[in-house]
């Protein structure tokens, strides 16, 4: 979860769910910012409060409605509370059932209308057909992330139909940006001094297939690798099917291009793949790993996997536990399945009682635990590029960064124990890595690698 900072014809920001998310947060960000709202950061002063929410899960929806009950009972008297975003897409009547006191709702295509529903005196609704929002032309953005890091985002909806997932139904068909677009937002972010951009979709491999452009990823990043500088770009989310050879020939040409894939595989077992209606099987995933692990000997590879999909047997659970511990990811994210209205996978028979379910998830972490500290172990004595971030929030005596293995909000992270040589954060240095901590490395800061990012302390980008 972000949130923002305000003052005057006061505004308060809540952002939940994906980064796709947060950057929807940041154009809303950029008109009203633009119109003449001031932020804030303390909820009781607002005089409008936005709430942007997901609705891929249960426990989204859940975390939804849990703030909007605490900002209902903590806002000041005659402030109105304004929700946007997935959940408002197909759970408007439940917000309202609980909310009534709601002012406006916005669905997260139609975000554009944010100041509509700031202004309007009544209360009121705007859910259209638009199901997802790709930013265009003049309309504001305002970048929320700290000073060295942002999204992109470069694709909206989603072209699969994976049995489990509803997303497709909540955002909508397959949309890709120009690349002539993607490329003018990406250097402005360099202009304002980003250095890691970070490119998101539902799917980065399908980008631009609606269009039936062929290989139309790689002809992007090839695009950007043209322009001079230094900065990272990180890719957010490949499936193994997506990734190419001439994509893994991209990644190994130049280092500016992380060899980092968050590569959503969820299952090994071919039988439970082909239930979830995914487009790879066990021979086909074996296979890319390979590929990339020779061919990128330095990839940090992440990947998600679901326990408890309906009619998985023991063995197959047990098919899975053997394949982390015999093909080891550098990071997993775990889940358990979760029966969504409006998937078919809901309605499959063979469902797994929740007791199991919970059981799976367990042994399946504490396998991947065990995996981590192993492979963690090769990066003592060894000096990484860190990106050094701030102090750590346990203590001012410590510092927290990441090397390019480490995604923001979602990896562990590097906390630094000596940093006596750090002049300034949102930077590069030199650090020697001297211990691990489950996921986290430790060690001591060298010295610098590149001049301090420059900042400002408002970011509006107008592509």
């Amino acid at each position: 979860m972000q949130t923002f900072l305000q003052n005057g014809n006061k505004i308060h920001f809540t952002s939940l769910g994906c980064a796709r998310n947060f950057v929807d947060t940041e154009v809303m960000l950029g008109l009203v910012l633009e119109a003449g709202y001031e932020l804030t950061q303390v909820e009781e002063e607002a005089d409008f409060l936005v709430v942007n929410t997901c609705g891929f899960l249960e426990s989204a929806r859940q975390e939804a409605l849990d703030i909007l009950d605490e900002l209902f009972e903590t806002k000041k008297e005659g402030s109105k509370i304004v929700v946007t975003g997935c959940m408002v897409q197909k759970h408007s009547d439940t917000l309202l059932k609980y909310f009534p006191g709601i002012h406006y709702l916005l669905g997260p295509g139609d975000l554009e209308n944010i100041l509509k529903a700031l202004g309007s005196e009544e209360t009121g609704q705007e859910i259209t057909s638009s199901r997802s929002y790709l930013q265009w032309g003049q309309i504001p953005r305002q970048i929320a992330t700290p000073k060295h890091y942002a999204y992109l985002k470069i694709a909206e909806g989603c072209a699969k139909r994976c049995s489990f997932c509803i997303i497709p139904t909540i955002k909508g068909p397959l949309k890709s940006k120009p690349q002539d677009q993607i490329l003018r937002e990406f250097q402005a972010l360099l202009n304002q001094g980003i250095f890691e951009v970070i490119l998101i979709a539902q799917d980065l491999g399908d980008y631009g297939k609606e269009r039936r452009e062929k290989g139309a990823l790689e002809a992007l990043l090839r695009q950007m690798l043209k322009i001079q500088g230094n900065f990272w770009i990180r890719l957010l989310y490949l499936y193994p099917d997506e990734i190419t050879d001439e994509l893994i020939e991209i990644i190994a040409s130049d280092s500016r291009l992380l060899p980092y894939l968050d590569m959503p595989i969820q299952h090994i077992n071919s039988t439970i793949l082909k239930s979830m209606r995914r487009k790879t099987d066990k021979e086909h995933i074996l296979a890319t790993y390979s590929k990339l692990r020779e061919k990128c000997p330095d990839s940090i590879i992440r990947t998600s996997l679901m326990v408890g999909y309906p009619q998985e047997t023991d063995e197959q659970f047990e098919e899975l536990i053997e394949f982390v511990q015999n093909y080891p990811f550098d990071n997993v994210g775990v889940f358990t399945f979760s029966p969504e209205k409006g998937a078919r996978a809901a309605r499959l028979e063979g469902q797994i009682p929740e007791e199991i379910k919970r059981k799976r998830y367990e042994r399946l972490m504490e396998a991947q635990m065990g995996v981590v500290r192993m492979r963690n172990q090769r990066y003592i004595g060894k000096t990484l590029e860190v990106m050094v971030e701030g102090y750590h929030p346990d203590s001012e005596l410590l510092m927290r960064g990441r090397f390019y293995g480490q995604c923001p909000e979602i990896d562990g992270q590097v906390i630094i124990n000596d940093g006596r040589v750090v002049e300034s954060f949102g930077q590069l240095y030199e650090v020697e890595i001297t211990d691990v901590m489950e996921y986290d490395l430790i060690g001591t800061a060298k010295k610098p690698l590149s001049l301090p990012i420059k900042t400002s302390p408002l970011l509006v980008l107008n592509e």
